[in-house]
């Protein structure tokens, strides 16, 4: 019952921040991604959400990742 009552307690918590830790090599299609989030914490890193909500962390001093950057801040900037 313990158990439980823990369990209960522990979900009715706000949802702590999503945190970039490993961070993808592969190279993604921007045309899927939604928006970003600039992370410094534990690590330097931009997470991309996509248009389905998968959030994918990458290291920001790629070029692909520049790029999709800038894309996503003139597909803002247009609406």
């Amino acid at each position: 019952f313990i158990y439980f009552s823990l369990l209960g307690s522990a979900s009715s918590q706000p949802m702590r921040k999503f945190r970039c830790v490993d961070l993808s090599t592969k190279q993604l299609n921007i045309r899927n991604l939604a928006s970003y989030e600039k992370q410094q914490v534990p690590t330097d890193a931009i997470m991309f959400i996509t248009a389905g909500g998968i959030r994918i962390c990458v290291s920001p001093n790629q070029k692909w990742v520049q790029a999709a950057i800038k894309r996503i801040d003139e597909r803002r900037a247009a609406k």
